[in-house]
């Protein structure tokens, strides 16, 4: 082959490469794949906070108490850190935790972690992961809530509902009296940490003593068709729940409830999570997030930056202020991606048949291409060649 036909294809495969390559990293357009959001404003604007990289799903976040900059991220790839309030990011834990991260919780002191994987949990010091003994009916974890008390938290899992107060070296199962002993929504006051809301059986329970006993509180509440509650920014005894896709209010801990506004649009919808900051209400939902500045009485569809019509499975709350709120969406839903962790599924089965196919019906493509081009330029330097002088 002539040199000059070699340094053609070499010149060809770098462009490739560099174009694939440019092409991995701008891919990612957060409006339409999913990640990390956060607003500052009760979801008036928002802010992709994973733009560098390509992240489908996050499924879960946890802000340190102490230091609003400090963040986790568990994903469908594994467990992120920020320290600069998600401006980078650097991946932990790679040498216990493999495949997805589903829950994620600071202790009160914002340093020591607890994780959630597909095998068990795991447990952050520092910049150090180790596993620890998960209890049984709890892999894959669906739910780490921290609480007002050092060490304290609740851990909510396929088939049980356990507290440790040694920040998961030990476990103490406290599902007695739920529906099944399992919980599929937790809520913790952050101010009392033995306060305690969870959503079993699509009915709303309470406790008072981190989980000792239960009292039944949906009252005025459509009957097991509660999906998800969560505690008032501002008011301890108020608590916001979705049921029958209708958002509910309660100011006395739950002995009375009243519905609120309209019903979300878009029904039947599936509710992930509820956050209130003063009238304004957000909820992420499997059509996406809504907001609503009335208490309900109106609501949108959040779109501009954030990914439309994409499954929200997640809302947090910065502990420090009550209108700074994150926002997680998935291309693969945090349910399924749950489903297939507990049938023993491999990460690689996000990839369904059809993404795989069109990449590589794309990549064929694009090397038929690149091999008809390099055989026209080869062919027209030789015609060239052979009028030149030598």
């Amino acid at each position: 082959m002539p040199r000059a036909t070699g340094g053609l294809l070499v010149v060809l495969a770098f462009a490739v490469l560099v174009a694939l390559g440019h092409g991995a990293s701008l891919a990612h357009d957060a409006s339409a794949w999913g990640g990390l959001f956060r607003t500052r404003d009760a979801g008036a604007t928002w802010l992709a906070l994973n733009p560098a990289s390509f992240v489908s799903g996050a499924l879960a976040v946890a802000v340190s108490p102490i230091d609003p900059h400090h963040l986790l991220l568990a994903t469908d790839t594994g467990l992120s850190r920020s320290r600069n309030g998600g401006r980078d990011w650097i991946l932990e834990a790679r040498d216990v935790l493999v495949g997805p991260a589903f829950a994620v919780a600071f202790d009160l002191d914002g340093e020591r972690a607890l994780a959630a994987g597909t095998t068990g949990l795991f447990r952050g010091e520092g910049d150090r992961w180790r596993p620890v003994r998960a209890p049984a009916g709890t892999a894959p974890a669906w739910a780490l809530a921290s609480s007002a008390t050092r060490g304290r938290v609740y851990l909510g899992g396929p088939a049980s509902l356990y507290r440790s107060d040694d920040w998961g070296e030990s476990w103490l199962a406290i599902g007695d009296g739920l529906p099944g002993g399992r919980a599929s929504a937790i809520a913790v006051d952050r101010n009392r940490s033995e306060h305690v809301v969870v959503v079993s059986g699509g009915r709303v329970w309470t406790s008072s003593d981190a989980g000792g006993r239960w009292q039944l509180r949906d009252r005025e509440l459509p009957e097991r068709e509660i999906d998800v509650v969560a505690f008032d920014s501002s008011d301890p005894d108020r608590l916001w729940c979705i049921a029958a896709g209708y958002l509910f209010r309660t100011d006395d801990r739950g002995q009375r409830w009243r519905a609120l506004g309209a019903p979300l649009p878009d029904q039947p919808i599936v509710t992930h999570g509820v956050a209130a900051a003063d009238r304004v209400i957000l909820v992420a939902t499997d059509r996406g997030l809504y907001r609503s500045a009335d208490d309900g009485a109106q609501w949108s569809l959040l779109g501009d930056n954030l990914p439309a019509h994409l499954d929200a499975g997640m809302l947090a709350r910065e502990p420090q202020s009550p209108t700074t709120i994150y926002a997680g969406f998935a291309l693969t839903s945090r349910r399924e991606l749950l489903r297939r962790a507990a049938e023993g599924g491999s990460p690689l089965a996000r990839l369904d048949l059809v993404n795989v196919a069109g990449g590589l019906a794309f990549l064929a493509l694009l090397l038929l291409g690149a091999g008809a081009l390099i055989k026209r330029l080869a062919r027209t330097h030789y015609r060239v060649s052979r009028f030149i002088p030598r």
